[in-house]
């Protein structure tokens, strides 16, 4: 397919640029194969599940990876920390007016950082003094916002870019449709007999690179670290020889478990996934999707595709545009079906 298939118009007025007032109050669009749009509000997301389903997450949790510093020569340096590699060594975007050459000294504060190489569009820092990545981090860094969002992070971000159940540090952008949930939403699902489960995915600022090729099966992906435990394969197993639903939150949870699946059946492990979600895929694992309302030509449009059908998806999306909905990270939620899917 042609990367002019998954673009669209966009008013920019409809890009949230701050989160909703209350969390878990956004609007939420409900899609199934065989029924009209629904508009309804986030909460009523409750009413969908059954006894036994299972609802998987992402647990990973937004690390403060935007620095602002400078060069030792006084010379203005943004990093962006992509991945933490140890201690002491990441590797990061780097933005200056000259790209830093391997021994170049950059200062955060009274911290420091040394280029060591260049590995492609990465830098290589590694930090010095007694200091963690983490602990500079904390002290220094600021909450990575999409470039999207217009505006400085604010105190207020420190919370809400960041999912109520987050626990392993280690994400540049979040799994935003896990923004959505609140602690009594997740009690609601556990009354109700829906078992929470989690995995792990660190998402990665390549989340938001630009498909640069015209024919989408050229385009390679960014890669990411995940993790699936035994307990969730079991889960959902379990799940699925009863006939229950298995749920994602967010296209995150969904890669990672497409990923665990690629063999052919869905087994525990971990590792590095460049997986590459586009019309025609086998979706394995995954029977329902919660997540948000994507970039144009991007590759979690074509994601949502796959998963849904494309001409559901495109009619989808311009339902939302006429009713407002509020787009990208701190917007509303939309609710999938796997295409081949009734929703009984």
């Amino acid at each position: 397919m042609h990367i002019n298939d998954f673009d669209f118009e966009l008013p920019e007025a409809l890009i949230a640029q701050h989160p909703p007032e209350v969390r878990g109050s956004s609007r939420l669009l409900a899609s199934w194969q065989d029924q009209a749009f629904q508009n309804l509000h986030f909460p009523d997301v409750v009413s969908f599940f059954k006894s036994g389903d299972v609802l998987v997450m992402n647990d990973t949790k937004v690390i403060k990876a935007r620095l602002f510093g400078q060069k030792a020569s006084g010379g203005k340096i943004e990093v962006l920390v992509e991945r933490v590699m140890d201690d002491h060594t990441v590797w990061a975007h780097v933005r200056s007016s000259k790209s830093p050459k391997p021994g170049m000294v950059l200062e955060f504060g009274e911290d420091k950082a040394v280029m060591v190489e260049r590995k492609d569009a990465l830098f290589v820092l590694q930090f010095q003094g007694e200091k963690t990545v983490w602990e500079v981090l904390e002290e220094q860094g600021h909450m990575p916002l999409p470039p999207y969002i217009e505006r400085a992070d604010d105190a207020d971000d420190d919370e809400r870019y960041q999912t109520v159940y987050a626990q392993n540090d280690g994400a540049v952008a979040a799994p935003t449709a896990g923004l959505h949930f609140t602690p009594e939403i997740l009690q609601q699902l556990q009354d109700k007999g829906v078992a929470l489960h989690f995995v792990t995915l660190h998402v990665g600022a390549g989340t938001f690179q630009p498909v640069k090729v015209d024919n989408i099966e050229e385009h390679h992906m960014h890669s990411e670290r995940f993790w699936v435990a035994q307990s969730v394969v079991d889960a959902i197993d379990e799940a699925k020889a009863r006939g229950n639903h298995v749920w994602a939150v967010g296209t995150t949870s969904m890669r990672a478990l497409e990923s665990a699946a690629l063999t052919g059946r869905l087994q525990a492990g971990s590792g590095d996934t460049d997986i590459f979600i586009t019309p025609g895929f086998e979706i394995k694992v995954v029977d329902r999707l919660i997540t948000n309302f994507h970039l144009p030509k991007s590759t979690l449009m074509m994601l949502v595709s796959a998963f849904h059908g494309y001409e559901k998806i495109m009619a989808l999306y311009q339902h939302a545009i006429e009713n407002e909905y509020r787009f990208f990270s701190y917007g509303d939620a939309m609710v999938l079906t796997r295409q081949t899917f009734n929703k009984d």
